[in-house]
Formats: C-alpha cells, sequence, structure tokens
C-alpha cells in the first residue's frame, strides 16, 4: 500500500518535476518550505545533479528534507548536526539496500552527461521505468524515517 506522501511524490514526478523536485516539493511545505521555493531550489539536481551521474537527485531531495526536519537551528546546534548526519547516513544505507546505489550514473546504468547516454536513457523509457521506484523508496524511506523519530 503507498501512503499518501509516497503518492504525491510520485504524481509530482510523473508530471513535469523532477525527481529532486517531486521529494522536496512533497515534504518541504510541512517543513517550512514553500512548494513554490522547492520547485526552484530542486531544479538543478535532477540526473544526479545537472545530468553528471552523481547523487540520484530523489536522494538529494530526501536529504534537504531530512535537513529541514532534523537540521541546525543555529550556528552552535551541534547535537542536531550529529543527529541529521546520522539519519542521512541511515537514509543512504535503506536506498542502497534497495537499489545497490545512490548515484545516478549507476543506477540507470548510462551516463546523462553526455548525449549518447541521454538518448540511450530515452530510447530504454529509464525515466518511466526506473526513476519513478527512486523516486517512491526515497519517499516510502523519509515516511519511515519520519515516522519513527516523531
Amino acid at each position: 500500500m503507498v501512503d499518501k506522501k509516497t503518492a504525491e511524490a510520485d504524481g509530482y514526478f510523473k508530471g513535469e518535476f523532477n525527481c529532486c523536485q517531486a521529494i522536496v516539493m512533497t515534504y518541504g511545505p510541512q517543513y517550512g518550505l514553500p512548494k513554490d521555493i522547492g520547485m526552484k531550489a530542486g531544479t538543478g539536481f535532477a540526473g544526479g545533479v545537472a545530468r553528471h551521474g552523481e547523487v540520484c537527485g530523489a536522494v538529494t531531495g530526501a536529504i534537504m528534507v531530512l535537513g529541514l526536519k532534523f537540521g541546525m537551528n543555529d550556528e552552535s546546534d551541534n547535537d542536531a548536526k550529529e543527529r541529521t548526519y546520522e539519519l542521512v547516513g541511515d537514509f543512504i544505507n535503506k536506498f542502497k539496500i534497495l537499489n545497490g546505489s545512490i548515484r545516478c550514473r549507476d543506477l540507470l546504468q548510462c551516463n546523462l552527461s553526455t548525449l549518447e547516454g541521454r538518448q540511450i536513457a530515452k530510447e530504454k523509457d529509464l525515466f518511466n521505468t526506473l526513476c519513478p521506484r527512486f523516486v517512491s523508496d526515497a519517499a516510502q524511506i523519509l515516511e519511515e524515517m519520519i515516522s519513527a523519530e516523531s
């Protein structure tokens, strides 16, 4: 059964938004980040940061959400910083268990930084066949982690 937040993130991704935007726009408002700002902030993170194949945008978005929920409130809030690092590490480990990597290039098995790689992704329909799972996985892991910490 897909929870409400996962369904919302999936809906954004299936629309006109990238993987990072889908996660940040879904969760940001409940932690003080308006959807329009989340949309802007998440724009450059698709394809592993502007198609460079690095950290998956859904993972990056989830890390931003963990920071919004658990991050530092001022420069001396070291407990929150350390707790956030711990939670981000937990998130990354859970995502890797499900998908084997957090790197877009590894997840998609192609290099989006090249025209050839983008063509392969398009021909194989990876943005519709693989990426929705990564968005859903990121949202579900976030839901579990946020619920456990509340």
